[in-house]
């Protein structure tokens, strides 16, 4: 065999394989297609076929999955009902139906103007509304029926003289015709049995009373937090159009019930519309997935009560004239689950849920954000560990006097902690502008310092989002003056402002010694007994401290500052917190606030309970009701040993 010929043969066995490799390769693409198509979409293309074959319609809406709390309570469920549903047929009178439902039902709105006007308009030769001009103009096509028909609305209120009964004859009629033909329309929700029993008695075509549901909330304390469901407003139409909803889909409004909705929805029954307009089910109505919540509603329940039990006490202490509200979160520093949050209002002798407001209101907290400052003095080696100082007073060029709450002595960076100084923290941001203090000085500050200490909150959670799975998430007010004396101020708590969930962030990063995790309600997502999902901690960020020194400072107080907060057999580790807040013209009220985690060698828990406005300036007492204490001291009691 020539060179040649050896050359051929080895390129066609070449090309054969070559062949054969492509051909393989397009077979596999071929079956892990039809493969695709099958197993994973089938029901999409499956559907895509009944929508170009058959005219589909949905049912109403199938049953929302439940709400429930970490051991299996029930919060949120549904509630059978009675529902009049009209689905129109081609040979049924409306107007007929609409009379005779008219003596049945009890509580038929009235038709509104625009309702009255269109069903004059529809039943009435109304040519006289218009002019013998406009009548041309019609007739030579230079008004369009649009035209003419909003020319015989503006002028048709004078004639309308419908009685009440026939009114309400009017809006049924509106209700019986609203939206697509083949739609099913709702008349009326909630209808006693007896109604339930004349409607379906009257064998009226289209007309039924079907047994559907409504939403219920079955705790009052989680109300706000779990949110409303409703129909799609005009506002998010596009929103929800395009993640394939229907307008008459009913859909969370607000908070849990929105946050979590893809999951609770229920899958609508689905129907083929045949040629009279009546209905082929092709596919029964499912009920949607149960979420279930971090919370123990059981724990939620008797907190509550404690806070109740407390504020029921206030009118008899001194100073507490503008004091009504409390907030308590307990949280597992671990994961960010919430296993408890609330807020109450007393107003009067009665209690309103404000829980809300641990995630939109924000309020200075003082000290208690100390921890956070001790983290700006050791990342940027402005804090010598172990020196002792001696707590004094700080004062700057017209600016008065700035003190610790009292005389310390002596005091180092855990210490500083432990009697929580003012001054400690004064003198660190005082370093941090290069400077060294002295009586009376002029210090000048740059937006830099102010984002040195904000930077490093933020590391913690303070002045920024934690993750909540809650939309409308306040991050706090941040001053934008840039003074000395604001400096000082930001460093002690005394200036921006954070909400209750801010604060559990903090105290949360600090018990895990630096690890940030998202806060959530939401722990798994379960469709009967198969789990959907279950949620995996989201870690923001870390942060870099001296977390021995913190841990031993904040140890140190649960005996000073916040002595009887809780019980030291649960080895708690803390941080009390006071600032003064101007509430209005002539008075200054106080805030006070405590956060805490145990076991501190192993964190289970943490509580943070906030009491605004508990305390006002006045010139003949300056006595502070001991409410947090009492509530964060039965609080706790219960956690670690229940």
């Amino acid at each position: 065999m020539n060179k040649k010929d050896f050359l051929i043969l080895i390129m066609g066995d070449v090309m054969k394989k070559t062949y054969f490799t492509l051909l393989t390769i397009l077979v596999l693409i071929v079956l892990c297609r039809y493969s695709y198509i099958y197993f994973y979409k089938h029901e999409y293309y499956y559907e895509s076929y009944l929508k170009m074959t058959n005219k589909l319609v949905y049912g109403l809406n199938a049953p929302r999955g439940r709400i429930m709390d970490r051991n299996g309570k029930i919060l949120v469920d549904n509630v059978g009902i009675n529902t009049i549903v009209f689905h129109k047929l081609d040979h049924v009178d409306t107007v007929r139906i609409a009379q005779i439902l008219e003596d049945i039902l009890e509580n038929v709105e009235e038709a509104s103007l625009e309702e009255q006007k269109n069903y004059y308009l529809k039943f009435n030769d109304t040519d006289n509304l218009l002019t013998k001009d406009e009548q041309e103009l019609f007739k030579h096509r230079k008004l369009t029926s649009k035209e003419v028909e909003e020319i015989k609305l503006n002028r048709v209120e004078d004639f309308l003289k419908y009685e009440e009964e026939e009114k309400k004859v009017i809006h049924l009629y509106y209700l019986l015709n609203k939206g697509y033909s083949y739609d099913s329309k709702i008349i009326e929700s909630d209808v006693n049995d007896a109604i339930c029993a004349k409607v379906n008695s009257l064998n009226i075509d289209g007309l039924t009373c079907e047994y559907t549901t409504k939403r219920v909330y079955l705790y009052d304390t989680l109300n706000s937090i779990m949110g409303k469901v409703g129909e799609i407003s005009l506002e998010n139409k596009d929103y929800y159009l395009d993640k394939g909803y229907s307008l008459n889909d009913e859909v969370g409004l607000s908070y849990l019930e929105k946050e979590y909705d893809d999951y609770l929805r229920g899958e609508k029954a689905k129907y083929k519309v045949n040629s009279d307009n009546s209905l082929t089910l092709i596919s029964e109505a499912k009920q949607g997935n149960d979420v279930i919540l971090s919370i123990d509603i059981e724990l939620q329940e008797k907190i509550n009560q404690i806070i109740k039990d407390n504020l029921n006490k206030m009118d008899k202490m001194k100073n507490t004239k503008y004091f009504n509200t409390t907030y308590v979160i307990v949280s597992d520093p671990n994961t960010g689950e919430i296993i408890a949050s609330t807020g109450l209002m007393k107003v009067k002798d009665s209690f309103h849920d404000v829980t809300t407001n641990i995630l939109t209101s924000s309020f200075t907290v003082g000290s208690i954000i100390k921890g956070a400052s001790h983290t700006v003095g050791y990342q940027n080696d402005l804090i010598q560990v172990g020196k002792k100082i001696n707590d004094s007073c700080v004062k700057l060029y017209l600016v008065p006097e700035k003190c610790s709450h009292r005389k310390l002595g002596l005091i180092d960076d855990v210490t500083a902690l432990k009697t929580s100084s003012n001054y400690y923290q004064f003198m660190t941001a005082i370093k941090l502008t290069n400077n060294k203090y002295s009586y009376n000085m002029k210090l000048d500050v740059t937006e830099d310092h102010f984002n040195t200490y904000r930077d490093t909150f933020a590391l913690f959670g303070l002045g920024v989002s934690t993750g909540i799975d809650l939309e409308n998430e306040s991050t706090g007010i941040r001053g934008n003056t840039i003074a000395a004396d604001l400096l000082l101020n930001l460093s002690i708590g005394q200036y921006d402002t954070y909400t209750p969930l801010q604060i559990t962030n903090y105290i949360n990063t600090i018990a895990t010694e630096g690890n940030r995790y998202a806060l959530h309600y939401m722990k798994e997502v379960k469709n009967g007994d198969e789990l959907v999902v279950t949620y995996e901690p989201k870690l923001l960020n870390t942060v870099e401290s001296n977390y021995e020194r913190l841990y031993l400072g904040f140890q140190a107080v649960m005996t000073d500052t916040g002595a009887g907060y809780v019980d030291m057999k649960y080895k708690p580790a803390g941080k009390t917190g006071t600032s003064e807040v101007v509430y209005s013209k002539d008075v200054t009220t106080i805030n006070q606030s405590f956060a805490m985690f145990a076991p501190y060698d192993n964190p289970k828990y943490s509580i943070v309970v906030m009491s605004p406005n508990i305390s006002y300036n006045n010139d003949k007492d300056n006595y502070i009701a001991p409410i947090n204490r009492y509530i964060s001291k039965e609080v706790s009691k219960l956690l670690f040993e229940n």
